[in-house]
């Protein structure tokens, strides 16, 4: 399920293949270090959804370095099948490489910002095209890179499916033509490329992407659409200083019954400067603390088989009856009827919803 916290916001390995690229180009970590979702425990968390902003930021130094079209060229090596996770295998693992680009088109935001980037099939007789649509201008070298990416990664993804090399009839670019087209046309295998064009495609011949995938096998589609579901409604989006913050105390909160002083070692600053930051954000340690137990109590109650004395145990509550004194003030219901539901809205529990707890408005892709 795609939400508003998913706009704005890429995968972590999306970013990951960002900062490889950005070291192999031998391009200044000081330039991007210090970006938000960059730090390890987030790159690293296939959970973390990092902000579009800090891969852009990345291609910006890394364009500044090196033409757009060997960022491309790059990104599409180091993008090697399970690069992507379950949007890789949604391709090569459906029956036909057609349905399999089909599943990765509305399951795009698993991996990019569904606030700005989008992948269309068009079928025209005997050819397919295959469209990825992002409204940056066609001058801003980053955008171009991203776009001659994807494109690049959309034909590895196909090829894979069929297991041979996929040279499109065709490829557009929204993109200026660039002084040197050899790395494009490495990429593609093809140089029959348009640029400046109103929408970046590929186009196949039908015949390619109907014939059935080898290796497909009955019924794993479904499974991956599902895993694909799961990604996107476990994923911890970051937007801001607040994001970080409360992921921080999660982690914590997983391990024991979260301090201060703990939450503020993991961000690397003192207790004093983390009530401060808390206070600019309007909330307080209290309030947060209580979120994330309850956020961490219905992950278990939901995800888990233990008993309520083990959640209880596990949350740092004194017995079961704490435990349910606290479900009942935020969901209006008891924990077995939490579990039994499997819902905290209040169709399904006849009480109050949880209260949310505010989320900035993500930013935009230029």
């Amino acid at each position: 399920m795609i939400t508003q916290a998913h706009q704005g916001t890429t995968s972590s390995a999306i970013t990951r293949l960002s900062v490889t690229a950005a070291r192999l180009f031998d391009i200044p970590a000081h330039g991007y270090a210090h970006l938000l979702g960059v730090a390890p425990e987030h790159l690293d968390d296939d959970l973390c959804r990092t902000p579009a902003a800090t891969g852009i930021r990345i291609a910006e130094l890394t364009t500044v370095r090196v033409p757009w079209p060997e960022l491309s060229l790059l990104l599409a090596e180091q993008s090697g099948i399970g690069t992507l996770g379950v949007w890789d295998y949604l391709i090569t693992s459906a029956p036909t490489p057609l349905e399999g680009i089909r599943d990765a088109a509305a399951y795009l935001a698993v991996v990019a910002d569904p606030g700005t980037d989008s992948l269309r099939i068009t079928e025209d007789g005997e050819q397919i095209v295959i469209s990825h649509v992002n409204e940056a201008d066609q001058g801003y070298e980053p955008a171009c890179a991203i776009r001659a990416f994807a494109l690049g990664l959309y034909q590895r993804r196909l090829s894979a499916a069929a297991q041979r090399r996929l040279v499109p009839l065709r490829v557009t670019l929204a993109a200026r033509a660039p002084r040197r087209h050899h790395p494009l046309i490495e990429l593609y295998g093809t140089a029959h490329i348009e640029f400046e064009a109103p929408i970046s495609s590929l186009t196949f011949r039908a015949v390619d992407l109907t014939a059935p995938t080898p290796h497909a096998q009955p019924g794993l589609s479904d499974v991956l659409r599902r895993h694909a579901d799961q990604t996107l409604a476990t994923a911890i989006p970051l937007h801001s200083w607040l994001d970080l913050f409360r992921t921080a105390l999660a982690s914590v909160h997983d391990e024991t019954v979260p301090t201060l002083p703990m939450v503020a070692r993991r961000l690397s600053v003192s207790p004093r400067t983390l009530q401060r930051r808390l206070d600019e954000h309007d909330t307080t340690w209290s309030n947060e603390v209580e979120g994330a137990r309850r956020d961490h109590i219905t992950r278990l109650l939901h995800g888990t088989e233990l008993s309520i004395d083990a959640i209880a145990a596990r949350s740092g509550y004194a017995d079961a009856r704490a435990l349910r004194r606290a479900v009942r003030r935020w969901y209006g219901t008891t924990p077995a009827a939490l579990r039994r539901t499997g819902r905290t809205d209040p169709a399904g529990l006849n009480g109050e919803p949880a209260p949310e707890r505010r989320r900035p408005v993500a930013p935009r892709r230029p």
